[in-house]
């Protein structure tokens, strides 16, 4: 479990995050935490193989996490939690993606503990959305 230091530290720290499980329905969490993102400074890059070639929020959406050509810091999963292990074996075999965020409700202690073997860092049942106001975390900024 992730310490509000540490969380702090991958908020003030990370600059463009893989948002796995965007939507394109406004009322849904996906869309509104990254929304959110975005006017806190952040690059988010959307991921969900049914919008892929499209724009949503302003950015192109991928496919999956390995057909995104530009760094990753964190990828951040809105996905069904029997999904996310599949999705962080993809995220391990990029070098770049050093934090693995698991969305509130969102846990898969086998594949944590596979990214924390990796050298990642993994936070697991938040939501950034929650967390950056309750740790006063600034405006990230490139």
């Amino acid at each position: 479990m992730a310490t509000p230091d540490q969380l702090r530290q991958i908020l003030e720290t990370v600059r463009t995050i893989a948002l796995v499980g965007a939507s394109e329905k406004p009322h849904r969490d996906s869309h509104t935490v990254m929304a959110f993102l975005q006017g806190r400074g952040y690059r988010v890059i959307p991921v969900n193989p049914r919008l892929a070639g499209g724009t949503l929020l302003g950015e192109r959406v991928y496919p999956n996490i390995t057909s995104i050509p530009d760094k990753i810091d964190m990828v951040d999963l809105f996905l069904a939690s029997h999904r996310v292990g599949a999705v962080v074996d993809e995220a391990l075999r990029r070098s770049d993606a050093g934090v693995i965020w698991m969305q509130i409700g969102v846990i898969d202690e086998d594949a944590a503990a596979r990214a924390e073997s990796a050298g990642r860092q993994v936070v697991m049942d938040r939501c950034p959305k929650q967390e950056i106001p309750r740790l006063g975390v600034p405006l990230a900024t490139n």
